[in-house]
C-alpha cells in the first residue's frame, strides 16, 4: 500500500532527471508502460483517498449514528487491493520496492550487475507464478459465481482480477527491465538511477558530497565508476 504513495511523491523529482531513451521495440514498450504506470499511479492515489473516505464514513455511521454497515469495509479493501497490486509495476519501474543492498559496496561493479540481473530473474519467476495463480483464482470465482461471505456479498472476481492484472503488469515490467539490462546495460534498466525511499536519499547525499569535493559521482550512464 505504501509504495503507491512513495512512487507518487517521487514522480516530480524523477521526471526532472534525464531518463535514457531505449531504442527499438523495447523502447516502444518501455514508453507505453511508463504512460500506463503513470495513469495507474494517479488512479491508485485517488483510490487510496477514496478508501480513507469510505472507512471514515463507516466509522461515523457505525459508532456515531449506530446504524449497521454492509458495503463500506469491503469497498475499502477492494480499493486498497487495486491500488497496491496495480501500482506494483510502476514502483518497480522506479526501482522503488524494498531491497537489501548490504552487498553492494562489497562487490565489484561487474559482479553487482550480474547479481542485480539474477535478482530480477528470481523475482520474475515468483511474480509470474503469482500472476498465474491469481488468474486461476479469478477464473474459478467467475465460473463458480463466488461471492463474499458478508451480508453485502460482492463477487470475489473483483479483487482477483485486480490482483491478476497487477501481477501481470509487474511480470511484463520485469521482463522489460531484464531485457534492457542484458541488451543496453544497467542504466537502461533503472539500476543506476535514483531510487525511491531512504536508499535514494543516502545515494543523493553521497553524490552531493562527492560533487562538492570533486570526487567521482556514484552513478553514470552505463553503470558505476
Amino acid at each position: 500500500m505504501s509504495h503507491a504513495f512513495d512512487a507518487a511523491s517521487a514522480a516530480s523529482e524523477t521526471r526532472k532527471a534525464e531518463e535514457p531513451r531505449v531504442p527499438g521495440l523495447l523502447g516502444v514498450i518501455d514508453r507505453t508502460l511508463r504512460r500506463l504506470n503513470h495513469a495507474i499511479l494517479v488512479c491508485g492515489g485517488i483510490a487510496l483517498v477514496a478508501a480513507c473516505l469510505v472507512l471514515s464514513y463507516s466509522v461515523v455511521i457505525r459508532y456515531v449514528l449506530h446504524e449497521p454497515t454492509e458495503w463500506q469495509d469491503e469497498t475499502a479493501v477492494f480499493l486498497i487491493v487495486g491500488a497496491t497490486f496495480l501500482s506494483a509495476a510502476g514502483v518497480q519501474a522506479k526501482r522503488g520496492h524494498v531491497a537489501i543492498e548490504a552487498l553492494t559496496g562489497l562487490l565489484s561493479p561487474a559482479v553487482n550487475r550480474v547479481r542485480l540481473i539474477l535478482v530480477d530473474v528470481v523475482s520474475l519467476a515468483f511474480v509470474a507464478f503469482f500472476a498465474w495463480k491469481s488468474w486461476s483464482l479469478f477464473h474459478e470465482a467467475w465460473v463458480d459465481g463466488q461471492i463474499s461471505q458478508s451480508t453485502w456479498g460482492p463477487p470475489l472476481w473483483i479483487p482477483y482480477v485486480l490482483m491478476s492484472a497487477g501481477m501481470t503488469l509487474l511480470t511484463i515490467q520485469f521482463v522489460l527491465q531484464i531485457s534492457q539490462a542484458v541488451l543496453y546495460g544497467p542504466w537502461a534498466a533503472g539500476f543506476a538511477g535514483r531510487k525511491v525511499g531512504m536508499g535514494a536519499d543516502l545515494n543523493k547525499n553521497r553524490d552531493d558530497a562527492a560533487a562538492l569535493s570533486g570526487a567521482p559521482l556514484h552513478t553514470k550512464t552505463g553503470g558505476h565508476r
